[in-house]
């Protein structure tokens, strides 16, 4: 329950109607982060019964533009939303199995990497992602040998 009011307060911060799909939006990406538009609006439905694919994007834009979620987006992956925002973390990729972890950065303070060059631009992001094998993956590719 206490997520469930942590979001009710958030959406309206924000300056958003509380809806049970928004809320639901929420808190399955709070149980679940780094999952797709599919994954999120099959666990609404479960949830809350007949509710469009539609209506869970429109929820996933409007959140996402309010900065209540953050969108990533992995070379050769669909799009991605977690509840994670306001600080600086990247992300860890499994090129196997595509299970996505959290990495805090080690500076704190974005942006973390600063390119050699800026080009004239304010640079404000750095967003980086780690590719790599999961400790699962490594240990059947070992079995398989």
């Amino acid at each position: 329950m206490q997520d469930h009011d942590r979001f009710h307060r958030q959406l309206r911060e924000a300056g958003m109607r509380v809806t049970a799909p928004r809320l639901a939006v929420l808190e399955i990406l709070h149980a679940h982060p780094h999952s797709t538009a599919d994954v999120v609006a099959a666990g609404v439905r479960t949830r809350l019964g007949g509710v469009s694919t539609q209506t869970v994007y429109d929820v996933l834009r409007a959140c996402s533009e309010r900065g209540l979620l953050r969108r990533i987006e992995p070379a050769g992956s669909p799009v991605r939303y977690e509840t994670r925002t306001g600080d600086n973390h990247h992300h860890l990729i499994c090129r196997t199995c595509g299970e996505i972890v959290d990495i805090d950065c080690v500076v704190g303070e974005a942006p973390c990497v600063v390119p050699d060059r800026d080009h004239g631009y304010r640079i404000d992001e750095a967003e980086v992602t780690f590719w790599g094998e999961c400790p699962s993956c490594l240990r059947k590719a070992k079995a398989d040998k």
